[in-house]
Order: C-alpha cells, then structure tokens, then sequence
C-alpha cells in the first residue's frame, strides 16, 4: 500500500514561513497531480496548491503569492513553501496524487502535519 508522508509543520508566529514535504513510498507521483491540501477546524478540507508532472502550478486564492509548491521528480517528493504565514493559514495539511484530468484522488490521507500561525 502506498503511503503518503507528510512533514515540516510547527508553530509559527504570522509573518513567518515553513517548508513543508510530502514523501511518497511507491511511484503515486509519477505521471500525476499533486496536491496539498488543508483543513482547519471546523472547517472543510480545502485544496491550496498543485502541481502537474510538467511543473505547472495552480493555488487557491488565499494563498497565491505567499506558497510555492515544488516537485522533485526523481525523489517522489514534492513540497510547499509557505512564506507571510497567517494565523487564517492554521491547519492540518496534506497531500494526495490524482490522474490529470480526473479528481479521482489516489491512495489515502495520510497523517498530515500540523501548522499553527500565532503569536
């Protein structure tokens, strides 16, 4: 089964950045979208940034600016760098793989990583 592995979380006062990483153990990635996700409390879980094999990048509104998601092919990684970080930006985030063309999204959550923007 693959898993997906998310890391870099913590806590962060506004204004701050962290780098967050997703390792996949099989070769969920190749070929395919990735995306990181997030979900706050309370709240539903919302797509932030994605990545097709090719390199392009799409982000959600909020974000767009401030993350820059980032693939290495090679490693089956792919990251998102979060800079001027808000407390709106806490979160559990993740990241998951689906085909192009299709919001099949493949294997499962994993355990995320947590981010917390506060002073």
């Amino acid at each position: 089964q693959v898993q997906l592995v998310e890391s870099g979380g913590g806590l962060v006062q506004p204004g701050g950045s962290l780098r967050l990483s997703c390792a996949a153990s099989g070769s969920i990635f190749s070929g395919n979208v990735v995306g990181w996700y997030r979900q706050a409390p309370g709240k539903q879980r919302e797509l932030v940034a994605s990545i097709t094999s090719g390199g392009n990048t799409d982000y959600a509104d909020s974000v767009k600016g401030r993350f820059t998601i980032s693939r290495d092919n090679a490693k089956n990684t792919v990251s998102l760098q979060m800079n001027s970080l808000k407390p709106e930006d806490t979160a559990i985030y993740y990241c998951r793989a689906r085909p192009p063309g299709y919001n099949l999204l493949l294997g499962n959550w994993g355990q995320g990583t947590q981010v917390t923007v506060s002073s």
